[in-house]
């Protein structure tokens, strides 16, 4: 159990909701006086005092009130449970397939129904290496071969007792043997009245107890029990057990896409996965011949179990919220206050099924606050510390508080890349005045905070619009926003799945308009399982700007068996629907727009009604500019429409800018043939569709932190305003 140390935090179990559906709130307050719920409409959430300030308006809801505090934890680590294994007091041997990660830790169970009155564990002991430890009369007793395992290597490890002789044996054998390397061999003890019987929970990945310990980190493959006191290691592995009768044998090639375990054995003792830990993992048979699970199953037989999942914290509900008929369409908070500490829980309400009260939606992009979902960035140093103090920011950092696991963009404990997200525990960056950087020139906003800055730019210019998030998207697909004559996105609508992509597709073909107004959007695709509530699969895949990389052969989603990665890998890049796609990142710091020929062109002069200047955004809440940190550019051949118009371009980036690898082919040598230099820019771009529809794209995450720049007086305020109210104008655009 990783013990929560902040004194109150909470979070739903689900981020989005309809009038008449229920949202459930899950809290732990670690006072002993009771704490206070109530509900806020979010306008804007940006602490920055030289900004617009947290905006917030309270709405009457039932829950309002006071509530019993308690403390609710989180249980972290992944394993198989099955339950109902009962095994008798009789001679039987266990084995597996193991591929450590961290070989060096103790006490790592492998497979485990080890209790207070009888039992066995394989497990893995650090320097000892595999070692069974069996039930006795007097207490568990312990064989270990006594030779350590190395990182990263396959090993076929068993254990076998026999109750009527005491005789215990374990054995361990490299796969791989390296002659410089010592790591085969077995270990057979004689030990008093042991006793393997088992009537209830065995566990495959972690040792036991309450709450499980344990944990393995790495790979499992093909456990299994026999019956009868094997001194040797069984089949091969990838292979079922033979010569012996088999009690157990877990196939867990089958049902990948889900969280269930299947026994191929006579008893059929089927379990489930707790935590999420990562599967369609190459095992030790595998070939190379093929890269996608679903082609050569048998190949991706093994789990990668790490001590530091999480998928469900479980909390219990405190209180729940059913969205009344009327409440409108936006962003939302639960707002808890307990003494000096408080805390808030982001929602969206959207409108009622099959209505809009505006041709205006924002698509909010959910998929990409939950993959950057607790991103410990390593910037909570003393200067974080300060400015948050000084601006009443938040000071509860994933830097700081690791116990409802990171996300997608850390390591595990094991130095493997996070594969999963979730959304069903506490998400300490989704909330407004979390700073994501010291930002000199800003308020360093990333992510919900960050696209307060659209939210609250339409508020102050009193347009009337709809939040859809792409949660919902994926599940409903184009009737979702069809009504709507006009979609916008915020700052970084960066992950997204094959659904959400057709849905925008057919929003464009249909006549519709899209505003991009951020950067390095449509860029990841991401898998989801309705097996898997409230999680998002991402497989680091080959190119891209990558926090980790995939090992080869695992670049196939497990949760819908489609090739991970970019969407320009899928051939789907950014320009086919946006028109422009990521090019270049740097620092967290902006600079400005350049006016470009385009913008005189008399298709989009109308853009530029009442902006003469040349130099655009060169001001602003993040970075300090309204082009920056990830940049987006037009390019032809990866499908920028052929009537895409450059309206302007940025400059003058600095030396932190890089090009972004899947453009480069050798040190001097890029994709599209132009220098590196010129491939770190934005472009400023408008182009018609067809049926009437139109595409502005901005190419920048910083760009809507300079919309409330001067009181909202400034040119990208009024070059964006211009778009939107001709993208809301029914007459259809000429192609």
């Amino acid at each position: 159990m990783s013990q929560n140390s902040i004194a109150l935090i909470g979070y739903a179990d689900r981020w989005s909701a309809r009038p008449g559906d229920t949202i459930a709130f899950k809290v732990s307050s670690r006072s002993d006086e009771p704490y206070r719920a109530r509900l806020v409409r979010v306008i804007s959430g940006d602490p920055n005092p030289a900004g617009p300030g947290i905006k917030e308006v309270p709405v009457a809801a039932d829950f309002e009130g006071s509530w019993p505090s308690r403390a609710q934890d989180a249980a972290l680590g992944s394993y198989a449970r099955i339950q109902g294994a009962s095994l008798k007091a009789e001679a039987l041997t266990v084995s597996a397939t193991v591929w450590p990660t961290l070989p060096g830790r103790s006490e790592q169970g492998i497979v485990s129904w080890l209790g207070n009155t009888g039992g066995l564990a394989l497990l893995l002991d650090g320097e000892r290496g595999a070692s069974a430890r069996v039930a006795t009369a007097q207490g568990p007793a312990t064989v270990a071969v006594g030779k350590p395992l190395r990182s990263r290597a396959w090993y076929k490890v068993w254990a076998s007792v026999d109750p009527r002789s005491g005789a215990v044996r374990v054995g361990q054998r490299a796969l791989e043997p390296l002659a410089v390397a010592d790591d085969t061999g077995t270990a057979s003890a004689t030990v008093g009245a042991p006793t393997c019987a088992g009537d209830g929970e065995l566990l495959v990945g972690a040792l036991g107890g309450a709450p499980v310990g344990g944990h393995f980190n790495g790979k499992i493959e093909r456990p299994a029990i026999v019956r009868g006191a094997s001194s040797s290691d069984g089949p091969l592995p990838g292979e079922p057990p033979s010569g012996a009768e088999v009690i157990a044998d877990w196939d867990f090639s089958l049902e990948i896409p889900s969280l269930k375990v299947v026994d191929v054995g006579p008893n059929g003792w089927h379990g489930e996965l707790v935590n999420l830990p990562t599967r369609a993992m190459k095992g030790s048979n595998w070939s190379g011949r093929e890269q996608c699970w679903r082609h050569a199953p048998a190949e991706y037989g093994a789990i990668h179990f790490h001590e530091d999942d999480l998928h469900d914290c479980g909390w219990e509900t405190d209180f729940a919220f059913t969205v009344p008929h009327g409440l409108r369409s936006g962003a939302y908070a639960v707002r808890l206050q307990c003494g000096e500490h408080e805390d808030m829980i982001p929602f969206f309400v959207l409108p009622p099924r099959g209505s809009r009260r505006t041709p205006v939606c924002v698509l909010i992009p959910t998929f990409t606050y939950t993959v950057y979902g607790n991103y410990a960035r390593g910037v909570t140093n003393d200067e974080y510390r300060a400015r948050a103090r000084a601006w009443g920011a938040r000071d509860a950092t994933p830097d700081d508080h690791r116990e409802y696991g990171l996300s997608t963009y850390n390591f595990h404990t094991d130095d493997s890349g996070i594969g999963f997200a979730s959304q069903l525990r506490p998400v300490l960056n989704l909330r407004s005045a979390f700073l994501g950087y010291v930002d000199p020139s800003g308020s360093g906003l990333r992510h919900f905070p960050a696209d307060t800055h659209l939210l609250d730019w339409l508020e102050a210019k009193g347009y009337e619009f709809d939040v859809v998030t792409d949660d919902d998207l994926h599940r409903e697909g184009h009737d979702l926003i069809a009504s709507y004559r006009v979609v916008l996105t915020p700052s970084h609508p960066e992950y997204h799945t094959e659904n959400t992509l057709d849905a925008l597709r057919r929003h464009l073909d249909d006549g519709g308009r899209l505003m991009y107004l951020g950067g390095n959007g449509f860029y990841w695709r991401v898998a989801l399982s309705d097996a898997v509530p409230g999680a998002i699969e991402i497989r680091r895949g080959e190119g891209g700007i990558r926090a980790w990389a995939a090992e080869p052969g695992e670049y196939y989603n497990a949760f819908d068996g489609e090739y991970g990665g970019l969407w320009r890998r899928n051939d789907r890049p950014p320009q086919r629907l946006v028109g422009v796609g990521f090019s270049g990142q740097g620092h967290f710091v902006g600079s400005y727009y350049v006016r470009a020929p385009g913008a005189d062109d008399p298709r989009a002069a109308w853009i530029f009604a009442g902006v003469p200047d040349r130099i655009l955004g060169d001001f602003g809440l993040s970075g300090g500019g309204a082009a920056g940190f990830e940049l987006d550019r037009v390019d032809f051949r990866l499908g920028s429409p052929p009537n895409t118009i450059i309206l302007a371009t940025s400059e003058r980036h600095g030396d932190t800018f890089m090009v972004v690898p899947e453009e480069l082919l050798t040190h001097l040598a890029t994709w599209p043939g132009e220098p590196p230099d010129a491939l770190i820019r934005s472009d400023m771009t408008f182009f018609e569709t067809g049926r009437g529809g139109a595409v502005f794209s901005v190419g920048s995450i910083t760009y809507c932190g300079s919309l409330s720049h001067n009181g909202y007086d400034n040119n990208i305020s009024r070059i964006t305003r211009n778009v939107l109210d001709r993208f809301l104008d029914p007459a259809p655009f000429e192609t």
